[in-house]
């Protein structure tokens, strides 16, 4: 599982994380919202151990990124889609990656496949569309064939048919038993995808629910989403039990 506990991370005198505190528990997808400039993408970088937070802690597994010993094999995460060199081909790409964390050569042939770049995998990276770059990030997440996942806006550049692929798969790594935390702006997806919510607001925490929960009474996510995101709103947890009596903490 991943754990935040009193995450908080400042820039200048502005906190853009402000003491965040949650769980994302194995078998579900978690969908992590809130407004632009919330600090989603800065929380998912502390998690990573690619910023370091002011105070709090975040830890996968009960330890933190940087104690993990093979993290491509623990944690695998798309925070952002060009992260390759632009001269290499995408299976260059994965197959420097497996090297490097002790992964066979088999499995870079298994991941084109699962994204569907299979057909395109001798072409330079540096040539993909959007949609493409995306694919070969979650390529790369999954490489390690890892129990914890992280992807930030995955959706981004893709048309609806990759749009309906990723939330197919988000689902069936959920259904394997696995952690997955997904960050999306696109409100009326997440409700199609994702099982559990972890809302923010300016940093803080504003929902820790499910998405039956936040959505009872036949109203739509997107409406339940802009009420919570409001300047007078407050944190609103419903279901899920308190850490302390899960032995958590």
């Amino acid at each position: 599982m991943i754990e935040t506990r009193g995450l908080t991370k400042r820039h200048g005198p502005t906190a853009a994380v402000d003491g965040l505190s949650f769980d994302v528990w194995p078998g579900a997808v978690t969908g992590f919202l809130g407004p632009n400039g919330s600090g989603k993408s800065t929380t998912m970088r502390m998690i990573m151990g690619l910023d370091r937070p002011d105070a709090g802690t975040a830890r996968i597994g009960g330890r933190p990124y940087g104690a993990l010993g093979w993290p491509l094999r623990e944690v695998g995460a798309l925070l952002e889609a060009r992260t390759f060199h632009p001269g290499r081909s995408a299976y260059q790409h994965l197959a420097a990656l497996a090297a490097a964390n002790g992964i066979r050569r088999s499995r870079v042939d298994e991941v084109l496949d699962t994204v569907g770049l299979t057909g395109v995998a001798r072409r330079r990276a540096g040539t993909f569309s959007l949609g493409m770059a995306q694919r070969l990030g979650i390529a790369g997440a999954l490489l390690g064939d890892p129990a914890v996942l992280l992807f930030d806006e995955p959706v981004n550049g893709l048309d609806p048919e990759g749009v309906r692929w990723i939330r197919n798969l988000m689902k069936s790594l959920a259904a394997d038993g696995r952690t997955v935390l997904l960050s999306s702006h696109l409100i009326s997806e997440m409700a199609l995808t994702a099982d559990h919510l972890v809302v923010i607001g300016q940093g803080r925490l504003l929902a820790d629910t499910s998405v039956a929960e936040l959505t009872a009474g036949g109203r739509a996510l997107e409406e339940a989403f802009f009420e919570l995101t409001g300047d007078s709103a407050a944190y609103r947890g419903t279901d899920a039990p308190p850490a302390a009596e899960r032995g958590r903490l």
